[in-house]
């Protein structure tokens, strides 16, 4: 290779070439002010001369910002592959940052050690800010972030964060609305499968199926089951028909859940909806794909991603408290399968 093709473009190729100094050049680079039009117009046009690049890692060490933040998810490997709001609230998160020239970071937390490396990364200073999606109460990386004093919004309300910045939906209220609609259809033995009890929207959705039932709550007639998986959403199904054989209505945490139950009632030969009416909850992708089409609550996973984002950088920017919270609207998509 020649010497010619080693060579990489300086900050002193461009200043030469636009005849100005390599101060000049430096403040147009970081963009700051005091630059005439002139003078920035002449180094736009050397640097795409001399092909320019400018060293992200040297000038992190000048303005102290790596223009990375990242998006840790707590949520075993299994899930990213049936659950389409992780992708959802990743693009979404992803459309903001790239719209302010930072760079996304992706992180997976699914055992112990994936937390004590995360927790390490984190001290590294290789990002600015986080976005958590799916932490627990007394999460270690919660934990983390607070000791470090990252800026950070937590996708969810996890009733440990304190006064950190949040983005959520009201999973409560969203829960209560669908199930008083399921049981204005007639239907009179509804149960639940309720999923991820151990962070806020799980449980919060099992609140509002309480609240919704009142006096006809009936203990028995909710199955508790670990993630918003399709074989969750199967095996609490069955667990239901064992406890109750004559139920005819359904509340599942999510819509992959959902679809889960609705092949083990069809199974059973269970009508969908004559039998058993049955709702689940985020209207994803699990929705269309269900026979019946499903009955669910549809939130904006993208949306979601993409506020948090924006939160993250309205905090580096100082535009923003550290303690913002905003809850986002959710509404009823009433189709076939109730």
């Amino acid at each position: 290779m020649s010497n010619e093709r080693r060579h990489r473009a300086t900050v002193k190729d461009v200043a030469t070439e636009a005849g100005v100094s390599r101060g000049t050049v430096s403040r147009v680079l970081n963009g700051q002010p005091y630059v005439s039009n002139e003078a920035r117009a002449a180094i736009e046009a050397a640097i795409a001369k001399v092909g320019f690049v400018p060293n992200r890692a040297a000038r992190s060490l000048v303005m102290q910002r790596t223009q990375a933040i990242g998006l840790i998810v707590h949520e075993p490997h299994s899930l990213f592959i049936e659950d389409p709001n992780i992708g959802a609230i990743l693009l979404g998160a992803n459309a903001a940052l790239s719209e302010a020239d930072y760079q996304l970071s992706f992180l997976i937390a699914d055992s112990a050690r994936d937390i004590e490396r995360l927790a390490r990364y984190l001290t590294g200073g290789l990002i600015d800010g986080v976005i958590v999606v799916s932490a627990r109460e007394g999460d270690p990386i919660t934990k983390a972030i607070a000791q470090l004093d990252l800026p950070a919004t937590f996708v969810g309300h996890p009733h440990d964060i304190g006064d950190a910045a949040y983005v959520a939906i009201d999973n409560r209220g969203a829960a209560r609305e669908i199930t008083r609609r399921l049981a204005a259809t007639g239907r009179q033995r509804i149960g639940m499968i309720a999923a991820a009890l151990d962070r806020d929207s799980g449980a919060d959705r099992l609140a509002g199926f309480v609240d919704a039932r009142g006096n006809d709550f009936d203990p028995r007639l909710v199955q508790r089951v670990p993630l918003y998986s399709y074989a969750d959403g199967q095996a609490g199904m069955r667990a239901l028909l064992e406890t109750c054989p004559d139920i005819d209505g359904v509340f599942a945490a999510s819509d992959a859940v959902a679809a889960g139950a609705m092949d083990v009632l069809q199974a059973a030969g269970k009508r969908i909806p004559a039998d058993v009416g049955i709702v689940g909850f985020d209207d994803s992708s699990w929705a269309l794909r269900c026979d019946p089409p499903l009955s669910t609550m549809r939130q904006s996973a993208n949306e979601l991603g993409r506020a948090a984002a924006e939160s993250v950088l309205a905090q580096l920017r100082r535009e923003a408290p550290s303690t913002e919270s905003r809850i986002l609207e959710c509404a009823v998509v009433w189709r076939e399968s109730a």
